[in-house]
């Protein structure tokens, strides 16, 4: 029982940032966009859009993963 919970919590671990992910990517024009349609076609916008994406993505992973691996270290 206890390797089919840490299959679950690893798989919505995995998931969880893509959905978050997603959210970020759609909102970040709300929050940092500045209703500037000028300013939201630049490549320096869409880079700072990406990374803070890709950012936050991988941070939501790596706490999500470490919390999975950290209970079944302990055999």
């Amino acid at each position: 029982m206890d390797n089919t919970f840490t299959i679950i919590f690893g798989i919505v671990a995995m998931l969880l940032p893509l959905v978050v992910g997603r959210l970020v990517w759609k909102r970040f024009d709300q929050y940092f966009g500045r209703n500037d349609e000028a300013y939201m076609d630049t490549l320096e916008y869409f880079l700072k859009k990406i990374g803070f994406t890709i950012l936050v993505a991988f941070i939501l992973l790596w706490i999500g993963i470490s919390l999975v691996f950290s209970g079944s270290a302990n055999p």
